[in-house]
Protein backbone atom coordinates (compact mmCIF):
# COMPACT_ATOMS: atom_id res chain seq x y z
CA UNK A 1 0.00 0.00 0.00
CA UNK A 2 1.34 3.65 -0.33
CA UNK A 3 2.05 5.06 2.65
CA UNK A 4 0.34 8.05 3.62
CA UNK A 5 2.55 11.46 5.00
CA UNK A 6 3.47 10.86 8.84
CA UNK A 7 1.46 13.41 9.91
CA UNK A 8 -1.50 11.21 9.46
CA UNK A 9 -0.31 8.62 11.38
CA UNK A 10 -2.96 7.55 14.10
CA UNK A 11 -1.93 8.14 18.14
CA UNK A 12 -2.11 4.54 18.38
CA UNK A 13 -3.62 1.80 17.38
CA UNK A 14 -6.52 1.88 20.04
CA UNK A 15 -7.86 4.64 17.66
CA UNK A 16 -7.95 1.97 14.40
CA UNK A 17 -9.65 -0.29 16.62
CA UNK A 18 -12.15 2.35 17.79
CA UNK A 19 -12.63 3.59 14.14
CA UNK A 20 -13.68 -0.37 12.94
CA UNK A 21 -15.47 -1.23 15.71
CA UNK A 22 -17.71 2.54 15.74
CA UNK A 23 -17.87 2.93 12.02
CA UNK A 24 -17.91 -1.15 11.08
CA UNK A 25 -19.59 -0.85 7.63
CA UNK A 26 -16.57 -1.17 5.43
CA UNK A 27 -16.21 -2.53 1.97
CA UNK A 28 -14.77 -5.82 0.86
CA UNK A 29 -12.76 -5.65 -2.10
CA UNK A 30 -11.56 -8.67 -4.00
CA UNK A 31 -7.77 -8.83 -4.80
CA UNK A 32 -8.05 -11.05 -8.05
CA UNK A 33 -8.02 -8.83 -10.83
CA UNK A 34 -11.70 -9.09 -11.45
CA UNK A 35 -14.12 -6.11 -9.50
CA UNK A 36 -16.21 -8.13 -7.05
CA UNK A 37 -17.03 -5.74 -3.96
CA UNK A 38 -19.77 -5.73 -0.93
CA UNK A 39 -20.31 -3.64 1.71
CA UNK A 40 -20.91 -5.76 5.27
CA UNK A 41 -21.02 -4.64 8.81
CA UNK A 42 -17.60 -6.30 10.35
CA UNK A 43 -16.53 -6.90 13.86
CA UNK A 44 -12.45 -6.60 15.11
CA UNK A 45 -10.86 -9.55 16.25
CA UNK A 46 -8.10 -8.69 18.99
CA UNK A 47 -5.35 -10.82 20.54
CA UNK A 48 -3.77 -9.59 23.25
CA UNK A 49 -5.04 -6.46 22.81
CA UNK A 50 -4.34 -6.24 19.01
CA UNK A 51 -5.93 -6.05 15.77
CA UNK A 52 -5.25 -9.85 14.13
CA UNK A 53 -8.22 -9.95 12.48
CA UNK A 54 -11.90 -8.94 11.00
CA UNK A 55 -15.06 -10.66 11.19
CA UNK A 56 -18.05 -10.74 8.93
CA UNK A 57 -20.31 -12.95 6.81
CA UNK A 58 -21.82 -13.12 3.10
CA UNK A 59 -25.07 -14.12 2.02
CA UNK A 60 -24.05 -17.39 1.14
CA UNK A 61 -25.75 -16.78 -3.07
CA UNK A 62 -23.26 -13.72 -2.77
CA UNK A 63 -21.47 -14.45 -5.96
CA UNK A 64 -18.17 -12.78 -4.50
CA UNK A 65 -18.05 -16.00 -2.33
CA UNK A 66 -17.14 -18.50 -5.52
CA UNK A 67 -14.45 -15.82 -5.97
CA UNK A 68 -12.96 -15.89 -2.72
CA UNK A 69 -13.09 -19.45 -2.54
CA UNK A 70 -10.25 -19.29 -5.46
CA UNK A 71 -8.46 -16.43 -4.32
CA UNK A 72 -8.80 -15.93 -0.81
CA UNK A 73 -6.98 -12.30 -0.63
CA UNK A 74 -9.23 -8.92 -0.35
CA UNK A 75 -8.92 -5.95 0.91
CA UNK A 76 -10.71 -4.41 3.62
CA UNK A 77 -12.06 -0.59 3.78
CA UNK A 78 -13.53 1.80 6.59
CA UNK A 79 -14.19 4.90 6.55
CA UNK A 80 -14.35 6.70 10.15
CA UNK A 81 -15.71 10.48 10.53
CA UNK A 82 -15.50 12.81 7.87
CA UNK A 83 -16.63 15.84 6.58
CA UNK A 84 -15.98 18.99 4.35
CA UNK A 85 -14.84 21.82 5.93
CA UNK A 86 -15.83 25.51 4.79
CA UNK A 87 -13.61 28.41 4.65
CA UNK A 88 -16.35 30.32 5.61
CA UNK A 89 -16.09 29.27 9.02
CA UNK A 90 -12.57 30.54 9.00
CA UNK A 91 -11.82 34.20 9.68
CA UNK A 92 -9.09 34.03 6.73
CA UNK A 93 -11.41 33.52 3.95
CA UNK A 94 -8.56 33.06 1.39
CA UNK A 95 -8.23 29.68 2.96
CA UNK A 96 -9.27 26.73 0.55
CA UNK A 97 -11.98 24.08 1.40
CA UNK A 98 -10.67 20.78 2.72
CA UNK A 99 -11.61 17.28 3.94
CA UNK A 100 -11.07 15.82 7.38
CA UNK A 101 -11.45 12.13 7.58
CA UNK A 102 -10.58 8.88 9.19
CA UNK A 103 -9.73 5.90 6.97
CA UNK A 104 -8.26 2.63 7.58
CA UNK A 105 -7.33 -0.08 4.81
CA UNK A 106 -6.76 -3.79 5.59
CA UNK A 107 -5.11 -6.63 2.97
CA UNK A 108 -6.29 -9.73 4.41
CA UNK A 109 -6.31 -13.56 3.60
CA UNK A 110 -10.06 -14.63 4.02
CA UNK A 111 -10.72 -17.77 5.51
CA UNK A 112 -14.49 -18.89 5.28
CA UNK A 113 -16.30 -20.23 7.91
CA UNK A 114 -18.96 -22.63 6.88
CA UNK A 115 -19.90 -24.80 10.05
CA UNK A 116 -22.97 -23.94 11.50
CA UNK A 117 -21.11 -23.07 15.06
CA UNK A 118 -19.03 -20.99 13.85
CA UNK A 119 -21.92 -18.69 11.86
CA UNK A 120 -23.92 -18.69 15.08
CA UNK A 121 -21.16 -17.79 16.44
CA UNK A 122 -19.86 -14.92 14.34
CA UNK A 123 -23.63 -13.70 14.08
CA UNK A 124 -24.71 -13.81 18.01
CA UNK A 125 -21.49 -10.97 18.60
CA UNK A 126 -22.53 -8.88 15.41
CA UNK A 127 -25.98 -9.10 16.81
CA UNK A 128 -25.37 -8.60 20.51
CA UNK A 129 -22.85 -6.12 20.34
CA UNK A 130 -25.50 -3.69 17.80
CA UNK A 131 -27.91 -4.31 20.49
CA UNK A 132 -26.02 -3.77 23.73
CA UNK A 133 -27.72 -0.68 25.70
CA UNK A 134 -30.67 -0.45 23.77
CA UNK A 135 -34.06 -1.15 25.80
CA UNK A 136 -35.75 -4.25 25.12
CA UNK A 137 -32.40 -5.25 23.14
CA UNK A 138 -33.17 -7.77 20.79
CA UNK A 139 -31.33 -11.46 20.85
CA UNK A 140 -31.16 -14.12 17.65
CA UNK A 141 -32.91 -16.47 20.67
CA UNK A 142 -35.79 -14.36 19.67
CA UNK A 143 -36.28 -15.64 16.40
CA UNK A 144 -36.53 -19.20 17.58
CA UNK A 145 -36.33 -21.59 14.96
CA UNK A 146 -36.22 -19.37 12.35
CA UNK A 147 -32.47 -18.23 13.84
CA UNK A 148 -31.29 -21.63 12.25
CA UNK A 149 -32.75 -21.10 8.65
CA UNK A 150 -31.56 -17.57 9.05
CA UNK A 151 -28.06 -18.66 9.13
CA UNK A 152 -27.95 -21.33 6.98
CA UNK A 153 -28.52 -18.93 4.11
CA UNK A 154 -25.06 -16.89 5.29
CA UNK A 155 -21.51 -18.05 5.42
CA UNK A 156 -19.16 -16.47 7.40
CA UNK A 157 -15.25 -15.65 7.34
CA UNK A 158 -12.14 -14.49 9.17
CA UNK A 159 -10.34 -11.84 7.30
CA UNK A 160 -6.62 -12.37 8.69
CA UNK A 161 -4.85 -9.32 8.26
CA UNK A 162 -1.31 -9.04 6.43
CA UNK A 163 -1.02 -5.19 6.10
CA UNK A 164 -2.52 -2.01 6.95
CA UNK A 165 -2.63 1.77 6.93
CA UNK A 166 -4.81 3.88 8.65
CA UNK A 167 -4.95 7.80 7.44
CA UNK A 168 -6.21 9.96 10.41
CA UNK A 169 -6.55 13.64 8.46
CA UNK A 170 -8.07 15.77 11.36
CA UNK A 171 -6.57 19.26 11.08
CA UNK A 172 -2.85 18.36 11.39
CA UNK A 173 -2.36 20.85 9.13
CA UNK A 174 -3.90 23.77 10.06
CA UNK A 175 -3.05 26.67 12.25
CA UNK A 176 -4.10 27.17 16.00
CA UNK A 177 -6.29 29.95 15.05
CA UNK A 178 -7.79 27.65 12.14
CA UNK A 179 -8.33 24.56 14.15
CA UNK A 180 -10.15 26.40 17.13
CA UNK A 181 -12.10 28.03 14.35
CA UNK A 182 -13.15 24.63 12.78
CA UNK A 183 -13.66 22.73 15.90
CA UNK A 184 -15.94 25.40 16.70
CA UNK A 185 -18.06 25.28 13.61
CA UNK A 186 -18.70 21.12 13.77
CA UNK A 187 -19.73 21.75 17.34
CA UNK A 188 -22.12 24.36 16.01
CA UNK A 189 -23.23 22.00 13.27
CA UNK A 190 -23.74 18.93 15.26
CA UNK A 191 -21.01 17.20 14.02
CA UNK A 192 -19.57 16.13 16.84
CA UNK A 193 -17.77 12.69 15.56
CA UNK A 194 -15.75 14.53 13.52
CA UNK A 195 -15.01 17.48 16.13
CA UNK A 196 -14.20 14.46 18.71
CA UNK A 197 -12.04 12.52 16.66
CA UNK A 198 -10.06 16.15 15.75
CA UNK A 199 -9.94 16.29 19.53
CA UNK A 200 -7.94 12.43 20.05
CA UNK A 201 -6.23 13.22 17.19
CA UNK A 202 -4.57 16.65 18.67
CA UNK A 203 -4.63 16.32 22.37
CA UNK A 204 -2.69 18.85 22.78
CA UNK A 205 -4.32 21.86 21.05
Amino acid sequence: MDPKPAKYTPKSEDDVIDLVTRFPFAWIVSSDGAFNATPLPIRPHLADGRLVALIGHFGRNNPQVERLRAHPRAHLLFTGPHGYISPSWLSDRTQAPTWNYASATFACDIHLIEDASGIETLLRDLIDTQEAGREQAWSLDDMGERAARLARGVIGFRADIVDSQASFKLGQDEVDREYREILTALDRDGETDLADAMRRQNPHR
